[in-house]
């Protein structure tokens, strides 16, 4: 009998042994993910920096232990190739074992990879892309998202204007042509149509994705006169448009409104002229009126400007947020399966509820639909004695909690059902003085 029961035992505690070896085995000596981002093209300008990003943030957390104690190795798709060849990339990279995808900048090649990663059961982290669409209405296991889409963005910049210009009567748009522009436009109209209904909309023009010449928008801009000018652009053509309407006073007669213009403040330099009204596509800016001071964020700011000679932009912050947003997803799974590795389904599940910070406010990702809440940050241009390009005044942070709509409405029936004027009363919109 005592030797049965010794027997057992010893069957138990070699049982247990080989259980742990088990799962130690199935810990990968390497973290695969893929991130897709503009490293050729007009989009660059945006998509490199992110990169840069990556690098700096990914050899810090490998420094640290990486995931899990797992390491980071990451594989870069350029965006600037097409959809087709990013999808191709993307199934590439899938087919070749890595499970975990951050992609994508574009809105249109969100829309593109979301299904192709629920039917490959690849972990996909859209990184920076705005289109509402890529997840409302939809019920998707793997994808999700760690940054605020468009209606959040849209709605917070009309709040935002509605604030520093109320009494403005015209309105002309310039956005380009494709998913991102499209939607930003329908969601800012909604919007804004709930406090002015009286307003005139004089132009919608939508130049080509990529565009560099301007000079048929500007010149009717210039005919029209409007009193706002709205461009939801970013990037090269963002740049352009800008120093081609500089270069032709278009400044002087309407109030620009550039809703993502804080990735190119450095960029732009003197083009930018001073009164012009500016987002950062969530909380996002170097000299963040929360953060600045902060050890950790100073210490990023500059790690970024020592390898790039820049400042960082929002698609920087963006890919911050994605990989520790990705982290507290692994981190989050590891603990609710024991410490056994997770699968990418597990990371999913585990990311549809996580809070996290990148260098602003925390990101709360609490929802079925796998979307984040991200705060929102706006200011106005003003000439700067530290700076060689301008700096945002009278920033204004609105939290998203205001201008996000629950997971059971879609954006422009919560727009047109829900949003009220009496918004603007808020006590959370915080403005502060430089």
């Amino acid at each position: 009998m005592i030797k049965n029961r010794l027997a057992s035992l010893l069957g138990a505690v070699l049982l247990a042994g080989t259980s742990g070896l088990s799962l130690a085995a199935d810990k990968p000596k390497e973290l695969n993910i893929g991130i897709s981002t503009y490293l050729s093209g007009s989009a660059s300008v945006f998509g490199v920096p992110a990169r840069h990003a990556a690098e700096i943030l990914i050899n810090d957390m490998n420094a640290n232990g990486g995931i899990g104690g797992v390491k980071i190795v990451p594989s870069y798709i350029d965006e600037g190739g097409g959809g087709e060849k990013l999808l191709s990339e993307y199934r590439r990279l899938a087919e070749g074992g890595t499970r975990v995808m951050l992609s994508a900048i574009s809105s249109g090649h969100c829309n593109i990879v979301a299904p192709v990663a629920e039917d490959l059961k690849v972990l996909n982290v859209m990184w920076d892309c705005g289109t509402e669409k890529a997840l409302e209405g939809k019920n998707y296991k793997y994808v999700v998202r760690t940054q605020a889409n468009a209606t959040t963005e849209m709605v917070a910049q009309v709040l935002y204007l509605m604030k520093v210009k109320p009494d403005f009567k015209t309105l002309a748009i310039v956005n380009q042509d494709y998913a991102w522009g499209r939607d930003s436009r329908d969601i800012f109209l909604a919007a804004l149509k709930k406090f002015k209904p009286d307003v005139k909309v004089v132009a919608e023009m939508f130049p080509k994705f990529g565009a560099a010449d301007f000079s048929t928008e500007i010149s009717r801009l210039q005919a029209l006169r409007p009193d706002v000018i709205l461009s939801t652009s970013w990037g090269g053509d963002l740049d352009n448009f800008v120093r081609q309407a500089s270069q032709r006073n278009l400044f002087k007669n309407s109030t620009f409104v550039l809703s993502l213009a804080e990735s190119s403040l450095e960029r732009l330099g003197n083009s930018l002229p001073e009164g012009v009204i500016v987002g950062a596509r969530g909380d996002h800016y170097f000299l963040h009126p929360e953060t600045k001071d902060d050890p950790k964020h100073m210490e990023f700011v500059k790690k970024f400007h020592d390898k790039t000679g820049a400042y960082p932009i929002y698609s920087v912050y963006h890919m911050v947020q994605a990989l520790n947003g990705l982290k507290a997803g692994y981190e989050k799974a590891l603990k609710d399966t024991g410490g056994a590795w997770p699968t990418p389904e597990q990371v999913a599940a585990a990311m549809h509820d996580v809070s996290f910070k990148g260098y602003g406010r925390e990101v709360k990702m609490h929802r079925a639909d796998g979307q984040a809440l991200e705060a929102q940050l706006f200011g106005i241009t003003k000439k700067s004695d530290k700076y060689p390009f301008k700096v945002l005044e009278n920033i204004t942070i609105i939290p998203a909690e205001l201008v996000t709509p629950p997971v059971t409405e879609t954006s422009l029936g919560w727009i047109n059902d829900s949003l009220k004027p009496e918004v603007l009363k808020s006590d959370l919109i915080k403005t502060y003085s430089n």
